[in-house]
């Protein structure tokens, strides 16, 4: 079986010279370790807020690494050193504006500031690029989305999407835990569970 290839790039100046500790990598790998139950390894990547480094980044996760997800942390708001959208689009065979859509539309049920929010999410060759909130609980709400207090669904997190959006672009198959995401696929894609 293919083993899924994920890139964990958080972006920013402070973590990645040592002001403070990044906090999106390792809130990431918690998240991909409650949630997948097919087999993945993560490559990860610290860097400064640098337009040029960021797409040389994505460019050697995809094309070198050969991640088939990609997902980045930090660098997406309106301050002039947020460039983390413009990289990504830069290295960008095609948009994915859904992805954006619904990030925005899950964050602002919690912060009105949401609207501020410029992440992206972009296909590059036979992999998919999502730029995340810099936040641990912002991440975690952002992939598996809110659920009521009877565990009723009432937004869809973006991660219900990703494992059907890598079979479409010759990735691995992804299956997660249930109780955390359930993984979305029209029933003609759905693989018996071995």
């Amino acid at each position: 079986m293919n083993t899924l290839k994920i890139g964990l790039v958080s972006i920013s100046d402070r973590a990645s010279s040592g002001v403070y500790q990044d906090q999106g990598i390792p809130a990431l790998q918690d998240w991909f370790n409650a949630t997948l139950t097919s087999p993945f390894v993560t490559i990860t990547r610290l860097i400064p807020d640098e337009q040029p480094v960021i797409e040389e980044t994505l460019r050697q996760l995809v094309d070198i690494e050969g991640c088939h997800l990609v997902l980045t942390t930090g660098g997406t708001g309106p301050a002039p050193r947020d460039v983390t959208p413009e990289a990504t689009l830069a290295v960008a065979d095609r948009e994915m504006p859904g992805f954006g859509e619904q990030m925005r539309q899950i964050s602002l049920r919690f912060v009105p500031t949401a609207i501020l929010s410029r992440q992206v999410g972009v296909i590059r060759k036979h992999s998919l690029i999502l730029n995340l909130p810099g936040q641990p609980k912002a991440i975690k709400e952002t992939l598996e989305g809110l659920k009521d207090a009877d565990g009723k669904v009432l937004a869809s997190g973006i991660f219900a999407a990703v494992p059907y959006c890598i079979d479409l672009i010759g990735g691995p198959y992804i299956e997660t835990d249930e109780s955390v995401v359930k993984a979305f696929r029209p029933k003609s894609a759905i693989k018996p569970r071995a």
